[in-house]
């Protein structure tokens, strides 16, 4: 039997309405925000995610599919949602279109790394990608936009975490400040860490190695070495937040994952799903439009992992299937069965969902796989229903039973 590869997982029809709600309420909270989706491929030129991503990075560095084409060119699968927008934004000439540009986008991602809850080597993202503005005002729209989607799925108790991560500017002085306090213990530091020390120390403080978070407890915090305008920037990001009853927490020690991030970074972060709670991040970017060639064109995003979302939703209560099966047309006899075809198909034009019976079953049998498709009435037509014009139908709840002539059951069941 050939099994599923490492890390991906099926998502089989009784479980699909759950994605479906998910991608369903992310659609209709981006619109509700003026947010237009926008779809790239599911794989890049290598280049555009070591330049976009950050040669620091766990994910270049050891968790991206990368492989040679047929032409030789090095191809990596998507790994995260935000370097192929900004590639797209640029290459299309996004930038000389209105701005701000507000986008989405619900795509499959990929990393190569160890399989654990809510983490999988195929992954989805539920992102936005916002592009033009350098306001404190568009920060605080993208963490409302966040908070709303979560609030509209049903999320619960999660926390907002804050910091400003500042500009390259004041991100120099700290940097001296935080390898001069690292030094002390350098020799205890993981060695991917001891290869960040020089290269990008911020990513220190995000390290999950035990001794690493040790090291990092008493570190200096970036908040004390902002410069003035990215100190402004923060405090009206703040301000703005709780005009907006958004509530939050400080938190100097976020910096993400990636290296584009500059000033505003944020994350929602539940303690129902393991050691792993981060369930939607993001911040901003203003000096990555201009890694693509596209010029000084500020940007800010956030991807959530839609099987972290689930996972979460399954430990606090469960997603309704609001699309199940209205009626099944059970038929009784070969004449039955031609009536229930011609019916179902007319039920189905007046988008009523509908279905009957191919393996003809019988009529016990009919009314259990009815049940198992939780269907709310079953629809039976025999001889004498026939020779009515009516079919008999059941509330598979009350149990109610009751006539429904052929030509009245659509408007009937609406």
């Amino acid at each position: 039997m050939i099994t599923l590869p490492k890390g991906t997982k099926d998502v089989l029809p009784e479980n699909s309405y759950r994605w479906q709600f998910v991608e369903r309420v992310a659609r209709e909270t981006a619109k509700t925000f003026n947010v237009r989706e926008i779809r790239t491929p599911m794989f890049e030129h290598t280049e555009v995610f070591s330049r976009g991503v950050g040669e620091t990075t766990d994910i270049v560095n050891k968790e991206m599919y990368t492989f040679l084409d047929k032409g030789g060119r090095s191809i990596t699968l998507k790994p995260e949602g935000t370097a192929g927008v900004v590639r797209a934004f640029v290459e299309s000439g996004l930038y000389a279109a209105a701005l701000p540009l507000k986008t989405y986008y619900i795509t499959p991602c990929f990393r190569y790394e160890r399989p654990q809850a809510g983490r999988l080597r195929e992954f989805h993202q539920f992102g936005v990608e916002f592009f033009g503005a350098e306001s404190a005002g568009i920060d605080a729209e993208v963490i409302l936009l966040a908070k709303t989607f979560l609030d509209n799925l049903g999320v619960k108790n999660v926390t907002l975490y804050i910091n400003s991560i500042g500009c390259k500017e004041c991100r120099k002085e700290y940097h001296k400040a935080l390898k001069e306090y690292l030094k002390a213990n350098y020799d205890g530091l993981c060695d991917l860490c001891k290869d960040r020390f020089d290269k990008n120390p911020m990513r220190i403080l995000d390290c999950k190695n035990d001794s690493c978070k040790k090291i990092t407890e008493n570190a200096p915090s970036i908040l004390d070495y902002l410069c003035d305008d990215c100190k402004a920037h923060f405090e009206q990001v703040k301000k703005l937040l709780t005009l907006s009853g958004v509530e939050y927490k400080i938190n100097p020690k976020i910096v993400r994952g990636l290296d584009y991030y500059t000033k505003t970074v944020f994350e929602f972060v539940s303690e129902n799903i393991g050691a792993q709670g981060t369930v939607l991040g993001g911040g901003r970017y203003d000096g990555l439009v201009a890694e693509f060639g596209g010029g000084k064109v500020p940007g800010i995003g956030f991807a959530a992992g839609i099987e972290r979302l689930l996972l979460l939703l399954e430990s606090t209560g469960e997603i309704k299937n609001e699309d199940g099966l209205t009626v099944y047309v059970a038929p009784m006899g070969d004449d039955a069965r031609i009536k229930a075809f011609e019916l179902v198909s007319m039920l189905r034009k007046s988008g009523v969902i509908a279905d009957t019976d191919y393996m003809n079953r019988g009529i016990k049998a009919q009314f259990k796989y009815a049940d198992k498709l939780g269907a709310r009435f079953v629809a039976v037509i025999g001889s004498d229903e026939l020779s009515r014009g009516a079919v008999k139908l059941k509330n598979m709840l009350s149990g109610e039973e009751k006539e429904v002539p052929f030509q009245e059951l659509a408007e009937f069941l609406k």
